[in-house]
């Protein structure tokens, strides 16, 4: 029986090399030509080992890095130093990029001379792209942090300016003293506005989720879309018969909506088609969705316009840019979308590419079959102007705690001060029992949510109203039942409904 040779060690590393397809593993001469050609290379590259092999290995790298001699120098260094090792594009045969991690070790014979190098390139797109998302979702939250702060200490510093202008404007004598403090007020409302947007960015605002039939709620706003892009757009809808219900807040969803109908219409400045449509969609749980997997309502808005690159692209949800022109735009409509559709439990997802328009979809959860479509049912009858009382302020702003102070004196109240939670309790503690109690949330030590609960501990039945422009109350807190939210900033007319709706709740004493 006559055996077969037994392999020599250099025909055993070419079988080695050859079975490698993960990996880009090919020899080059001194002058950096190549010399041999595995096929994970081809796979990798696109090239057959006829087509690339006397071809110097510059041929992967883009024109920029040529430009700047990246090529020589890694070969340079690897002489110098024994390896070269550098992250990067690399382009295959069909002209795409892929992100390459190299490395080129020399190879010298026994006078220690160069005699050529060895060369591995593996394509770890994958991981850079996973990398970005992570360092993208990083950069947002810090930025959701940031803006939510300064949303807090804008509305603090915005309901004390409404509420001093109200006071002002009602006891203003001349008229045109009156029209300059409404002017005044007009513009602290936008302002507010500004702050909510940035909340929704933060996902902090305050939300009233309920099953929305998303083709109503178009329709509803139809004439409203139409007057704000004007007659130059036209605007189509496709709406399928059997499109479930969506979960989400349909006030917040209307702004959304409006903004991406106008951010369209400023994207075809000469005329076009903005196409509305929602469809069901089913989101699996992989890396395409930052949402959990599910059904889902998407609605779109695509628009035939000039498109985003991909810089662009990758900003147009960081709150503050924007590509509009100075006074044109503040760069927070699609933060504001953005953080919407993640407080309600979606996703904002943005197509777009230069001249081929954007199409921009907010994926929405379906409805269970449990949930039951919100009706507008008439408000319980609140007095606007509730029976002078005594109210118990607490806030640690001085600013905001003595604008609250006047708004409730100028409604006939009689007022006590507290500057933090433990000196109201204090005060409660004396027997000095106020008829309700008003209190800011986010203070110091302890905050309002923590002060209602030891108030409810206590004195079970006394009214009480939670301030604040925050959502979402912090993880751990207890179910505070009856306790009136207010949302800052308010104006005078929402404090005194509060003060009415907590007198409903509870017992005014």
């Amino acid at each position: 029986m006559i055996q077969e040779p037994s392999p020599s060690a250099e025909q055993r590393y070419r079988l080695l090399i050859e079975a490698i397809t993960d990996y880009a593993i090919y020899m080059l001469d001194p002058a950096g030509n190549i010399t041999s050609w595995n096929p994970g290379a081809e796979r990798l590259k696109g090239y057959s080992e006829a087509e690339i092999v006397g071809k110097h290995f510059s041929t992967f790298y883009t024109a920029e890095d040529r430009a700047t001699g990246l090529p020589e120098d890694a070969l340079r260094i690897a002489a110098q130093e024994g390896r070269f090792e550098r992250e990067g594009w690399r382009l295959r045969k069909d002209g795409s990029r892929f992100w390459a991690n190299v490395i080129i070790d020399p190879i010298r014979n026994a006078e220690n001379e160069l005699i050529g190098f060895a060369k591995i390139t593996r394509d770890i797109s994958e991981k850079r792209a996973a990398q970005e998302a992570i360092f993208q979702a990083q950069k947002m939250e810090a930025v959701g942090q940031l803006t939510g702060g300064l949303a807090h200490d804008f509305n603090n510093l915005l309901t004390a300016i409404l509420g001093s202008l109200q006071i002002a404007k009602k006891r203003a004598v001349r008229a045109d003293v009156a029209d300059l403090i409404e002017n005044a007020i007009q513009g602290a409302q936008r302002g507010a506005t500004l702050t909510q947007r940035l909340l929704a960015f933060a996902r902090r605002q305050e939300l009233q989720i309920s099953p929305v039939r998303i083709a109503d709620l178009v329709g509803g706003m139809a004439d409203l879309m139409r007057r704000t892009i004007g007659p130059e757009l036209i605007i189509s809808t496709s709406f399928p018969a059997d499109l479930p219900l969506a979960l989400t807040d349909g006030n917040q969803l209307e702004s959304a909506l409006l903004n991406l109908v106008v951010n369209a219409r400023d994207a075809m400045p000469g005329g076009g088609e903005i196409t509305i449509a929602a469809e069901r969609r089913t989101a699996k749980a992989d890396k395409n969705h930052s949402i959990a997997a599910g059904e889902y309502v998407c609605l779109s808005v695509t628009d035939q316009g000039e498109g985003m690159d991909a810089e662009t692209l990758a900003n147009a949800t960081t709150p503050f840019f924007t590509t509009k022109g100075i006074g044109k735009g503040t760069g927070l409509g699609l933060a504001m979308v953005h953080g919407l559709m993640a407080q309600c439990g979606g996703q904002l997802v943005l197509h777009s590419s230069p001249d081929k328009g954007t199409r921009a979809e907010l994926w929405l959860p379906v409805a269970t079959e449990a949930s039951t479509v919100a009706t507008s049912t008439p408000e319980a009858t609140l007095d606007p102007a509730p029976t002078p009382m005594t109210v118990l302020v607490v806030d640690d702003d001085a600013l905001v705690l003595m604008n609250s102070v006047l708004l409730l004196e100028d409604l006939g109240m009689e007022t006590i001060q507290a500057s933090s939670g433990e000196e109201a309790l204090e005060i409660l503690e004396t027997g000095q029992l106020p008829a309700v109690v008003v209190t800011d949330h986010a203070m110091p030590r302890m905050t309002g949510a923590q002060l209602c609960q030891r108030i409810r501990e206590r004195f079970p039945t006394l009214p009480l109203v939670l301030a604040t422009g925050y959502a979402e109350l912090p993880e751990g807190t207890a179910p505070l039942g009856d306790v009136v939210r207010l949302t800052k900033p308010f104006s005078q007319d929402q404090l005194s409904r509060a003060l009415s709706e907590a007198c409903q709740a509870g017992r005014c004493f």
